[in-house]
């Protein structure tokens, strides 16, 4: 089983996540259960697992997101449901599961999927220091819950390896099928691309205003920003007068991969990201990447495949110049090589060994000797 906040039909890397490692899991002979707030009760069947939404209060300012605030009634569905195996995605208001699990038997794992510290600085006026110390007490008490932290990056451990918390290194994924290269017609001014949820953490207005520095550069450009969120409004208004589109978000996979095949750079612009799922998609497209280099997209962005700057408008402008400056065929196809490096078949091969279990063939599942149970009412 595995619980998640962060988590709407509008979400990005969480939500590909745990789609990604259910069908991975259900391949592998083993059944998958996610469970996720939402507005209203639902259980039901899909492809890649069961998704079970019990009702949660809407985060203010959220741009939608809702929350698993009430511990009980997820506490409820796991012992109903005695999971083999727990996986949890927040470890902000769900690190009490782990204790759960601990108390019922049940091995468990907290994925990091961002890092506090950075969070705490966008959002809390506390400074480097006080967000470092808030962050390692965090961390060490989060540690204590869960018998395992799973991280995505060298970027994710970090903040986990200062306190001396030793961390399991599980990359993500792409689907190479669905974000592949495909030929493309030459256009007039290069195209660049945000794919971004738009709020205060990801700096959606990096990549306007690096487009205002090229336009005043005398190097004129294109950015279509893909993506909602709490700054939508804002983030108009400050690109009024510039050659920028604000698509709102893109719920089709297939209409982002055209997208971000369309694009001659994609800029991922988040000072904090700890993975950038978005960005790995447009490498798979073969389009390359600039990423702010204090995160951990720089990590992805390794030869011809992108370049990393400093999270300020001048040097991404200058990021985004440099990377075309290579000849078209040799970028993309440096793009691609390296998208190439993370198919989500390794990510959930790894994390079933790091359950116990072989990557194809073993069965780990309790039969379900009652039925299945509805448990939407929760």
């Amino acid at each position: 089983m595995h619980v998640a906040n962060a988590y709407t039909p509008r979400s990005g890397g969480i939500r590909t996540t745990v789609h990604a490692l259910g069908d991975g899991y259900r391949r592998a002979g083993h059944e998958f259960v996610l469970v996720v707030p939402g507005p209203r009760g639902h259980d039901e069947e899909l492809a890649w697992g069961r998704r079970i939404t019990l009702r949660g209060p809407k985060v203010p300012g959220s741009g939608g997101y809702h929350v698993l605030a009430d511990l009980r009634r997820v506490r409820a569905v796991l012992g109903a449901l005695q999971p083999d195996r727990l996986e949890v995605s927040d470890r902000m208001t769900l690190r009490g599961l782990g204790r759960w699990a601990g108390a019922a038997g049940v091995p468990s794992t907290v994925i990091a999927h961002e890092r506090v510290d950075g969070l705490l600085r966008a959002f809390l006026p506390l400074g480097a220091r006080g967000a470092r110390l808030a962050a390692d007490w965090h961390n060490a008490t989060t540690a204590q819950c869960f018998d395992r932290v799973v991280t995505t990056t060298r970027f994710a451990a970090q903040e986990f390896a200062r306190i001396g918390v030793p961390t399991d290194h599980v990359p993500l994924g792409v689907d190479l099928k669905e974000f592949r290269p495909v030929s493309r017609q030459r256009q007039g001014v290069p195209l660049l691309v945000l794919c971004s949820r738009l709020s205060r953490e990801k700096r959606p207005d990096l990549a306007v205003e690096a487009l205002r520095v090229l336009e005043r550069g005398g190097c004129p450009a294109r950015l279509v920003v893909a993506g909602s969120g709490p700054l939508t409004e804002s983030l108009r208004r400050r690109a009024r007068g510039l050659p920028v589109e604000l698509v709102g978000h893109v719920a089709d996979r297939s209409s982002v991969a055209v997208l971000l095949r369309a694009a001659d750079v994609v800029l991922a612009p988040g000072p904090v990201e700890t993975f950038g799922l978005a960005a790995l998609e447009a490498l798979a497209c073969g389009t390359p990447v600039v990423a702010s280099n204090t995160s951990a997209v720089a990590e992805l962005v390794e030869g011809d495949a992108g370049r990393s700057a400093t999270p300020e408008p001048r040097a991404i402008a200058e990021a985004v110049v440099a990377l075309l400056a290579v000849p078209e065929e040799r970028r993309r196809a440096a793009a691609r090589a390296r998208a190439e490096s993370f198919p989500w078949s390794r990510t959930t091969d790894t994390m079933l060994a790091l359950h116990g279990f072989t990557a194809r063939g073993s069965v780990g599942v309790r039969p379900d000797e009652g039925g299945r149970s509805n448990l939407t009412g929760l």
